[in-house]
């Protein structure tokens, strides 16, 4: 059976549509406690609430417990006096030799190779938290020293095997990070400890994740990385606090930022985690093939696996449709434009090669642009296309015949469009903390080598980089491991001219070379003035160490002139070696002249002989904002899959999909429900079973905060068709 579901148009009937409540079920969630609590006291606590149970009781990792129980019963609980918050359990993803040169790896093994002292990560172990590592892949088993399975609870992490649910993410990230054989790792001499926390297909709970931090603050390992998230953007989720609380205990932590961007405040925890380092993903140097097509020129982002893009002659372009057989019969020796849907982009190219097909482009059936890989590699290019891009060229070749041609540039740390942005909501702190190479990065899987891309890539480039500081300089603190990596970061932008926002990119791309060799260190690496209150006038402390053995000389740089913000800064002075000073920097605002919503920029710091730049970030208005906006439902990528996403600037106590009669506006059922949702982009795979009857629907998409509800309403149809 095939389903073929389209949004039609957008609807705004005077009708108002009436949806029931939203059903009730029974909820696990995670119960963080002011103070620590025995197993005995904690059984007390919950023995008022019928039916509520305990699950797992935390003490390293946080102070608290899971419960599971009716959402009412949850909800009360959470009311008593020594709780501090209750949330619901999240489910958490895994997130996906030239970029290790990129950072700066290189350049660290020949200078301290020459002074005779081999930076490797040598004596440094990470912990890294993912879906399992092949411990007996021969470029990890030398580094490998033992693990955890907190799915299946036992010593044994590796990733899961079985076909059709097998992983391959935990173990790709372990070889950025300390590969020692084919490939070469970051710190090719680190430890790795693994931690089990995504099962089968990748997917695990907050449950489970802190369970895996737990364990990694009671092994004392040093650094630890965690490539996987949720796009929801907020500073306290359970998982954002246990990272707190590791760093507090001397762990560096790594987490990624997430794969939710180009839009602003997709960050997600635990990239949301403030003693953390979030990363957010650059580009490497690649070579990036663009259209030029009369006389105008379309960016093509190559998906992992595709042939080379240098093409010798021009191509006409032809309709490949969704990339199925029965679409490709006019192809053969021309370039095809396929849509995104239905079918894996592994199946669209190789039906569209099978054709005769010289190339494909894949454009996106949702806004924007899009990343992704291949399952094999393929002979023949194949790139992807913003939605925007596509839909002109179908239009193009729909009236006429289109020839085309492919002009190949070289580009490098740029920022990949799937990199989330921040910042983080409600603290207003800016994340990602800094960007590393995550696009096309080959490294260690079950069996072989694979080139993958996502922050996940991004932040086990980090979490190496972490382990050679930490072996440099063993007496180093998180935070000021976190500072040397972000005051000596490389700010990057789309073109030379222009810079991404710090709340983009956090202070740049990360140079380890520099980072180690740093004379000086800045903490807090970057500085949040918060939200605009009746005192115009915001200071924040600066502490400023001098690392060196010489006497050195700081002196501020007054930012570029904005009308409406002045500064203040402290007179030039002189700190001895090993010498430090907190100084105050004072940000003033004049909300009769500034009229921006958002300030942000860099503060420059003459530090001896080095300029240090450190990301700050103002706001002066919360912008006024809907409940839910930017609803889009297109197919999947594998058959009977289907995809939405919305935006939630503000959260929301319930959110639902309503389904109505078009003609009657009965209801008719929900599509998708979910309560207690945080901030940010909601992204969700609806399936074909979950699917109504085939017809025309008008669909209501609702978010209800503090009493007030939004809504949009779309038509859409579903029809089912027997093969």
């Amino acid at each position: 059976m095939k389903w073929l579901l389209s949004i039609l148009l957008t609807l705004q009937p005077s009708t108002v549509l009436i949806h029931p409540p939203i059903p009730k079920s029974t909820q696990v969630a995670i119960v963080v406690l002011k103070q620590p609590q025995s197993e005995q006291e904690i059984n007390r606590l919950i023995s008022p609430y019928q039916g509520v149970k305990v699950r797992r009781i935390f003490h390293e990792a946080l102070d608290g417990f899971s419960i599971e129980g009716s959402p009412e019963a949850i909800t009360r609980l959470g009311q008593q006096q020594n709780v501090l918050t209750v949330s619901p359990v999240a489910q958490y993803q895994a997130e996906t030799e030239e970029s290790v040169k990129i950072i700066g790896g290189e350049e660290v093994r020949r200078i301290f190779d020459h002074q005779n002292q081999r930076l490797t990560g040598k004596g440094i172990t990470v912990g890294v938290i993912d879906t399992g590592v092949d411990y007996t892949h021969p470029d990890l088993k030398s580094n490998y020293a033992g693990g955890h399975d907190l799915v299946d609870n036992d010593r044994d992490p590796m990733e899961t095997l079985a076909v059709g649910k097998a992983t391959i993410h935990g173990t790709h990230v372990a070889g950025i990070i300390a590969a020692n054989g084919k490939i070469k790792g970051v710190a090719p001499e680190a430890k790795i400890v693994a931690y089990r926390a995504l099962g089968p297909g990748g997917g695990g709970t907050t449950e489970q994740v802190l369970a895996a931090i737990e364990q990694a603050i009671k092994d004392k390992v040093d650094v630890v990385n965690l490539s996987l998230g949720n796009d929801i953007n907020g500073p306290d989720l359970p998982i954002s606090l246990a990272l707190n609380r590791a760093v507090d205990k001397g762990i560096v932590a790594v987490a990624a930022s997430g794969n939710s961007g180009p839009n602003v405040w997709t960050v997600g925890s635990p990239g949301t985690a403030s003693k953390a380092i979030s990363v957010g993903a650059s580009t490497p140097t690649m070579k990036i093939p663009s259209l030029i097509i009369e006389g105008n020129r379309v960016r093509i982002q190559p998906l992992e696996g595709s042939g080379n893009w240098g093409l010798d002659r021009s191509l006409e372009l032809a309709d490949g449709g969704l990339g199925r057989k029965e679409d490709l019969r006019n192809v053969q020796g021309k370039m095809v434009l396929i849509k995104r849907g239905t079918l894996t982009f592994t199946e669209k190219a190789k039906n569209a090669y099978a054709a005769g097909a010289k190339a494909v482009l894949i454009y996106n059936n949702l806004s924007g642009s899009f990343m992704g890989n291949l399952d094999t590699p393929m002979t023949i290019p194949i790139g992807a296309l913003a939605k925007g891009d596509g839909v002109i060229l179908q239009k193009k070749i729909t009236n006429h015949r289109v020839t085309v041609r492919v002009l190949v540039s070289e580009e490098r740390d740029r920022l990949a469009d799937f990199s989330s942005r921040g910042p983080v909501t409600g603290t207003w702190e800016i994340k990602p903390d800094i960007v590393a190479p995550g696009v096309a990065i080959q490294s260690t899987i079950p069996g072989g080598y694979l080139s993958l891309q996502g922050t996940s890539m991004a932040a086990p480039h980090v979490a190496g980089a972490c382990a050679l500081i930490k072996q440099a300089h063993p007496d180093w603190s998180p935070a000021e491991i976190k500072a040397a990596l972000m005051n000596t970061a490389k700010p990057i932008g789309p073109n030379p001219n222009a810079l991404y926002r710090t709340y983009e990119q956090g202070a740049g791309r990360i140079q380890v070379d520099e980072a180690i060799q740093t004379t000086s260190l800045v903490t807090p690496s970057s500085l949040r003035f918060g939200k605009y209150s009746e005192n115009n006038s915001r200071k924040t402390l600066v502490k400023i160490k001098n690392t060196s053995e010489k006497t050195q000389r700081y002196s501020f740089r007054i930012p570029y002139q904005v009308e409406g913000v002045s500064w203040r800064f402290p007179l030039s002075f002189t700190l001895r070696p090993k010498e430090s000073r907190e100084v105050t920097v004072e940000l003033q605002v004049d909300p009769q002249v500034f009229k921006q919503k958002i300030h942000d920029g860099f503060i420059r710091l003459e530090a001896g002989p080095e300029l240090i730049q450190i990301p700050y970030l103002y706001v002066l208005e919360e912008p006024g904002y809907p409940r839910v906006m930017g609803f889009d439902f297109a197919y999947g990528d594998r058959p009977g899959e289907y995809r939405y996403e919305v935006y939630l600037p503000g959260g929301a106590d319930e959110f639902g999909i309503a389904l109505f009669n078009p003609e009657s506006y009965r209801f008719v059922g929900f599509l998708d429900t979910e309560t207690n949702v945080k901030k940010g982009q909601l992204r969700k795979l609806i399936r074909k079973e979950q699917l109504p009857a085939s017809g025309t629907y008008l669909v209501k998409i609702f978010a209800k905060k503090a009493g007030k509800e939004d809504f949009i309403e779309r038509m859409i149809m579903i029809e089912k068709h027997e093969k």
